[in-house]
């Protein structure tokens, strides 16, 4: 897609006036031959005229003018550049709900698998961070481009009570501001990515977290795990753990971030993947002005060409 600078589009209105001005010029040379009653004089002593070759010309000369307004006009395109120096930070949640096997093995299995695969295929000049949360949050893996030790981390993880997700964030966060030494006064790039299948049931608010990652431009993308149909059975009792995907909606929304779902372990791993693939590159608008003066310049030969090959002379 191409982008055009707003302060200077006024003047591609100048064009259907230049296009005016031709065809006006057009008709009062028609007007002013028509005035010569008598015909076979005006043939005798008017000169042939060269018919529809003398619009072409012009036309390509229009046509230059177009392309030159549009190269005035600052045009930019998007496109995608690799990221350096970023930083993604994985946070799974570890609350007693993720033991639940609607999803198989379990949501906790399949999710670290899923993670794991997500970690390894990330480019190799990222760095990657692990925070696991339940009651509370804890960073298990600083952020490195060690991939070993993020994937180490995953099996390291024991179930909670409770779930954090405000802490989570507010976990990540503080990872990314301490990712280097000059990381608390010019953080890298970042991108959290938060796996939960409930609310959050302790600690700071959601809306807290929200408010501290777009402070911080930390976009949060979120994945809603699990099915509505999980069940785990704590001391005894059944409880009923149907995802709550509202929650995490909001917080991805509200932070510019983007809200999936997945039901089962395969669902989960094409999520990681389109988050990959969607947090390799950031988009940026280049200026390709020197394009249209190009296309213009070709235009421009072409109506020099032309002019010169049937009337020797210069439009």
């Amino acid at each position: 897609m191409t982008f055009l600078s707003p302060e200077r589009l006024w003047l591609l209105g100048l064009l259907p006036l230049v296009v005016a001005a031709y065809l006006l010029l057009q008709l009062r040379r028609r007007q002013y031959a028509v005035r010569f009653t008598n015909l076979a004089l005006l043939s005798q002593i008017a000169p042939r005229r060269p018919g529809w070759r003398r619009h072409v010309s012009a036309a390509l000369f229009l046509i230059m003018i177009a392309f030159m307004m549009f190269g005035f006009a600052r045009p930019a395109t998007a496109v995608k550049v690799p990221r350096d120096r970023a930083t993604i930070v994985v946070a799974v949640d570890v609350s007693l709900s993720m033991m639940a096997r609607d999803v198989s093995p379990s949501r906790l299995d399949a999710a670290k698998a899923a993670a794991k695969r997500f970690i390894g295929d990330l480019p190799r000049r990222f760095n990657v961070g692990v925070v696991a949360f339940a009651g509370n949050a804890n960073l298990i893996a600083a952020p490195t481009a060690d991939r070993d030790a993020a994937v180490a981390s995953l099996d390291q993880l024991v179930l909670a009570k409770r779930t954090a997700i405000g802490e989570a964030v507010f976990t990540s966060l503080q990872a990314v501001r301490s990712f280097d030494a000059q990381a608390s006064q010019d953080p890298p790039p970042a991108h959290i990515v938060l796996l939960s299948d409930g609310d959050n049931t302790t600690g700071r608010s959601v809306q807290e977290a929200v408010d501290a990652s777009r402070l911080a431009h930390v976009p949060v993308s979120t994945i809603a795990f699990g099915t509505p149909y999980g069940t785990v059975d704590i001391e005894g009792e059944t409880t009923s753990v149907s995802v709550n995907k509202e929650t995490l909606k909001s917080l991805a929304e509200s932070t510019e971030g983007k809200a999936y779902e997945a039901a089962d372990a395969d669902q989960l791993r094409e999520v990681y993947a389109n988050i990959g693939s969607s947090l390799g590159f950031r988009t940026e608008h280049r200026d390709v002005a020197a394009r249209y003066v190009g296309i213009a310049l070709l235009f421009a030969f072409a109506a020099g060409g032309v002019s010169l090959a049937w009337f020797s002379r210069l439009p």
